[in-house]
């Protein structure tokens, strides 16, 4: 703990960038979006299927296109940047807000999940990533605390909002709030911190010299996919996002298999945003000692005693046991797969590196629900679905053993 206050004291600034560019992300997360559909759905009377569709199609569409955006921060200064994100998450809202037709909802989805899902905490991590060698992983853990903490947060603020003036003057609120206040304060945020010198290019950080010839020709996308060990580690890497999300959307086949009420389950989730948010913290700390490929196999490890939890345990208190393990895995993974692209791929190309990684879990998070939903209308049963699910991350947790954890040479230049 005193190391941490100690860090904190020092890099207070930047800190506290990342921290809030996650957290205003979390205006583009499903947990948020969600407390607008009943609204929408109303006002422009859509059935429950095409506003479903819309969504999931807008998604599909942002998590090809960060592909080519989420690069763009290793080729401009980094206010820039931050001020084209800023911009386009409140531009995303303003459309929101004056939304009467499908088109112009299908256009707002579509800048909301690109820019506050996506590229927005894209912005933050990739900063941490890159700005801090020592202590990547309590940067990145400190910044990644900015989901927990909005999962708690920001539904009360939407619910009361949307309560006292609907939900497009709330979009309309958010659209200049982001413009007139959180713009400003990343700004200000970044002109504060020692550790920022944008006179140089990205592609020049202290890390990167450390590896002969890497300014000239650093690794990028195609060296990640010509590694075998991302291979080997990529079911790992999508399986906790995968499953986590066809397990919330499909919330109501797990509350009809374990005999949950859904008062029950929302009163556990406070357990899984507190051990999300603790344990992104110590993760933090040990991926610091530990460097990130040592860590990287116990990611799946919660995941796995969930999935199997889910499975096998009957009984009303399997599910605190659950969200707490949820809770220790979504907390962990941030820290530790974020330390590991640049310590094996170095930072000059970070961005277009995570933009690519990030694109894959949205797209494993756009097929997870269709996949749970096509077995869960042909009858399979709780204990079928979710033993199913522990066999892929059995695999998964043997594979990713074999990759990074096996071998962790950095990557040089080709």
């Amino acid at each position: 703990m005193r190391d941490y206050l100690l860090f904190v004291r020092q890099n207070l600034a930047l800190l506290t960038f990342g921290f809030m560019t996650v957290f205003t992300g979390n205006l583009g997360q499903s947990f948020f979006i969600a407390w607008f559909g009943a609204g929408i759905q109303e006002s422009l009377d859509l059935s429950a299927g095409v506003y479903g569709s819309a969504y999931s199609f807008a998604t599909l569409c942002s998590a090809v296109t960060v592909i080519w955006a989420g690069g763009l921060i290793d080729q401009m200064p980094l206010r820039r940047y931050v001020v084209l994100i800023s911009i386009g998450l409140a531009l995303a809202l303003l459309v929101l807000s004056q939304t009467q037709s499908l088109p112009l909802l299908l256009l707002g989805f579509f800048l909301l999940r690109l820019f506050g899902q996506s590229l927005l905490p894209h912005t933050g991590s990739t900063t941490m990533s890159r700005y801090f060698k020592d202590g990547r992983g309590k940067a990145l853990s400190l910044a990644s605390s900015g989901m927990p903490i909005g999962e708690v947060v920001l539904p009360v603020i939407a619910v009361a909002s949307i309560a006292w003036v609907g939900w497009q003057y709330t979009y309309l609120g958010l659209s200049l709030s982001v413009l007139l206040l959180m713009l400003p304060l990343f700004l200000w945020l970044l002109g504060k911190s020692p550790r920022l010198d944008e006179t140089s290019s990205p592609e020049q950080t202290a890390e990167d010299k450390t590896v002969p010839g890497q300014l000239n020709k650093p690794p990028g996308r195609g060296a990640v996919l010509r590694d075998y060990r991302f291979w080997l580690a990529l079911p790992g890497l999508i399986a906790g996002p995968f499953l986590l999300t066809g397990l919330f959307i499909h919330q109501n086949f797990l509350l009809s298999e374990k005999g949950w009420s859904m008062n029950w389950l929302a009163t556990c989730f406070i357990i899984y945003g507190t051990v999300h948010w603790v344990s992104s913290l110590i993760s933090g700390a040990v991926v610091d000692r530990l460097r990130a490929p040592r860590m990287l196999p116990w990611i799946l490890v919660p995941l796995l005693a969930c999935m199997l939890t889910a499975a096998f345990v009957p009984g009303q208190w399997s599910a605190p046991l659950m969200m707490a393990l949820l809770g220790v895995a979504a907390g962990a993974m941030p820290p530790v797969t974020g330390s590991l692209w640049p310590e094996i791929y170095g930072t000059a190309r970070l961005g277009a590196i995570r933009a690519m990684n990030m694109s894959i879990m949205v797209l494993s998070t756009a097929i997870s629900p269709v996949l749970f939903g096509y077995f869960i209308d042909r009858s399979v049963s709780g204990a079928q679905l979710y033993g199913a699910c522990s066999v892929f991350v059995a695999v998964a947790l043997v594979l990713m053993c074999l990759s990074y954890p096996a071998n962790s040479r950095p990557v040089a230049n080709s």
